[in-house]
C-alpha cells in the first residue's frame, strides 16, 4: 500500500529536515518556559519573611506575648458587614465581659498571597473598646490581622481570614 498522493513525489527526510524540527520543537519549548517563569517570578516573589535570621530572634518575644495575650482572657470579635458600604465592627471585652478601655486598633487586610497588596484600614472607637472601620473595604478574601495597643505596647493580636 502506497502512502503518497497521485502525482507527488514522496518526501525526502534529510539530516537537515531533523535538525530543523528539533531546534524547533525545544525553541518553542524553551521560549514558553522563559515565559512561564518571568510570569510566575513577577507575580509572585515567594518572600513571606524578609529575614529568617531576624524572626528567628523574636521568636521567643512572640511565644511569651501569645502566652501573656491568652492569660488575659479578652473576647475580640470582628464582625463584617457586607453590602454597599460593607464595614467592620470590632469589639474588645475582658474576662469579665466588660468593654476594655483604654485601646487603639490597628487594623490590616493582608492580601493571602502577596504583601505588596495590603490594606491598612482606619478605624475609629465608636464607644469603649468598639472600633468602626472608616476607609472602604476592597471586595476578595483577606487575612484580617488586628492589632489592638495600649500605647506602643501592642497587648493584643489576632488574624483570621474573611471575604468581602
Amino acid at each position: 500500500m502506497s502512502t503518497t498522493t497521485a502525482g507527488r513525489p514522496p518526501r525526502v527526510i534529510t539530516g537537515r529536515t531533523v535538525l530543523i524540527y528539533f531546534i524547533s520543537f525545544f525553541g518553542v519549548i524553551f521560549a514558553m518556559n522563559f515565559v512561564m517563569i518571568r510570569f510566575a517570578v513577577s507575580s509572585f516573589s515567594g518572600v513571606e519573611t524578609e529575614s529568617s535570621y531576624k524572626a528567628g530572634l523574636t521568636f521567643k518575644n512572640d511565644v511569651a506575648a501569645a502566652h501573656a495575650q491568652d492569660a488575659l482572657h479578652w473576647s475580640v470579635e470582628a464582625n463584617v458587614q457586607r453590602g454597599e458600604s460593607s464595614s467592620i465592627l470590632i469589639t474588645a471585652r475582658d474576662a469579665k465581659a466588660l468593654a476594655v478601655s483604654g485601646l487603639t486598633a490597628q487594623v490590616r487586610l493582608g492580601h493571602p498571597t502577596d504583601k505588596r497588596n495590603d490594606v491598612t484600614v482606619d478605624f475609629v472607637e465608636t464607644s469603649t473598646g468598639q472600633f468602626r472601620s472608616l476607609t472602604p473595604l476592597p471586595e476578595g478574601r483577606w487575612d484580617l490581622v488586628i492589632d489592638l495597643k495600649r500605647g506602643d505596647d501592642v497587648v493584643f493580636r489576632s488574624k483570621s481570614r474573611i471575604a468581602l
